[in-house]
Parts: C-alpha cells; sequence; structure tokens
C-alpha cells in the first residue's frame, strides 16, 4: 500500500540512520517539474542552533519512512553525511546543473 504524505507534513522532521543516530532534519523537498516527482530532500545536519548547519541534497530514494516512529530513515553513516557535498543556506546549487546531480547520485549510490 502506498504512503502519501503532505510536503508540510515532512519538512521539519527528524531523520535518524538504521543506528539509530540523528542526521538532522528536513529543511525543503525540491521538484522535477517536468516529472511532478520529487528529487531530492534538503536535510539540515550540524550546528548549534542553527549556526555553522550545513544543508545537504540528498536523493529522495535514499529515504525510507519508519511508520511505526513516524520518522524518515536515511541509512548513512553520520561520519559519512558530514563529508558529504553540501552547502549553506545562502548559497543553494543549481539541482538542474547535470554534473552535480552525477555527484550526488554518485555520492549516496542512487539511481539517478
Amino acid at each position: 500500500m502506498a504512503l502519501t504524505l503532505s510536503a508540510t507534513s515532512i519538512i521539519g522532521d527528524d531523520v535518524r540512520n538504521d543506528a539509530g543516530e540523528a542526521l538532522g532534519s528536513i529543511k525543503d523537498i525540491m521538484l522535477d517539474t517536468s516529472t511532478g516527482r520529487i528529487e531530492y530532500a534538503v536535510l539540515q545536519f550540524g550546528g548549534v542552533m542553527f549556526v555553522g548547519d550545513k544543508l545537504f541534497a540528498v536523493p529522495w530514494d535514499q529515504f525510507t519512512v519508519d511508520t511505526a516512529k513516524k520518522e524518515l530513515v536515511l541509512n548513512v553513516p553520520k561520519e559519512r553525511l558530514k563529508d558529504a557535498p553540501g552547502f549553506d543556506k545562502d548559497n543553494w546549487p543549481n539541482f538542474a546543473d547535470q554534473a552535480y546531480r552525477t555527484e550526488l547520485s554518485g555520492y549516496y549510490g542512487a539511481a539517478h
């Protein structure tokens, strides 16, 4: 059975990995307007009280939903996420740039 969620119900949700480590929260959702599909979730990670935090575009197919705990799960070790390609809140990447998309897909092993 398909699970349908609203974007507003996902934005702000906490994200954990399979080991139960907190990985941050969902800051935004990026849609491909030509297909209508979610391409990336923007994950906010690190910092203290949102100072020094970093944003990451993570391919949507890398997430699963834990319906029992009502949270998103990203099976990435916390240490690996620290080294992931990221950006700051004032300098978002061009998500249509094929080189950037290829970099993200390669890093996360996504099927893009």
